[in-house]
């Protein structure tokens, strides 16, 4: 990495407590748990000064660590709740971290449930984000299937538009798609940030971010049983890429 170029920790979180699908983080894809693809993703990019996975779980800590990830500890309880937002665990790795000498510029947030992020997703990203003057952060996202322009908020018997926007004679929810503007979807894929946005104002993507537009499958995120399924269709049908892992499957 050249010299001038700001440093970057690489974050997996992995929690044990998933509640639609059980141990969604390790379950398998193809020959290795879903984690392994992120880890591997996060490795071969070779952007990153280290690759950390965030876990509560001494399982998961054990597979990550042979699919080369580090664990230096473990998450407290307190932080690894079905409501427990990232900020809590975020800052609480890069404050341990720097507690032993290792401070980051910057940190990315890489998801386990995105197997379809490649090496080169993440170098593209963090080129962008490094082009890009005066921004806090980067956040993946993609153009919305379902525009919020046609979306409902329910009050007992009455609908109110979610965005009452647009001209009355000819209002969204009235509209073709194509004639509604563009709006994007933030996916789980990746998010890159400046380390100060969490230490400053206590927040993982500060006030100015830019996006980062996702391709093909790279933003699909596998978190219900229909998720596993069209994966695992996606891979058998070589319709969307897995990155490549050089470790032999982890067994327990």
């Amino acid at each position: 990495m050249p010299e001038n170029r700001p440093s970057i920790v690489g974050l997996i979180p992995a929690r044990a407590g998933s509640k639609r699908v059980s141990d969604k983080n390790i379950r398998p894809l193809a020959d290795h748990p879903v984690i392994a693809y992120t880890i591997a993703a996060a490795l071969q990019s070779e952007i990153f000064a280290a690759v950390i996975v965030s876990t509560d779980s001494p399982q998961y800590a054990e597979i990550a660590r042979h699919y080369g990830a580090e664990v230096p500890f473990l998450r407290p309880a307190e932080f690894a709740g079905d409501f427990s937002p990232d900020i809590e665990w975020v800052e609480y790795t890069l404050e341990r971290l720097r507690s032993t000498g290792r401070s980051y510029d910057c940190f990315s947030i890489l998801r386990p449930t995105s197997p379809f992020r490649l090496p080169e997703t993440i170098r593209r990203a963090w080129r962008e984000f490094l082009a890009e003057e005066g921004v806090d952060s980067l956040r993946a996202v993609e153009k919305c299937r379902q525009h919020p322009g046609k979306m409902w908020v329910v009050r007992e018997r009455r609908m109110l538009p979610l965005l009452p926007l647009g001209p009355a004679e000819q209002p969204w929810h009235s509209s073709q798609y194509q004639s509604l503007p563009e709006v994007y979807v933030q996916n789980a894929s990746l998010e890159i940030a400046r380390s100060r946005v969490v230490f400053e104002g206590r927040t993982i993507a500060g006030t100015v971010l830019m996006p980062f537009f996702t391709k093909g499958y790279e933003g699909f995120d596998v978190n219900n049983p229909y998720d596993w399924d069209l994966a695992e269709h996606l891979v058998r049908e070589g319709m969307a890429r897995l990155p490549v892992i050089p470790q032999a499957p982890h067994t327990p």
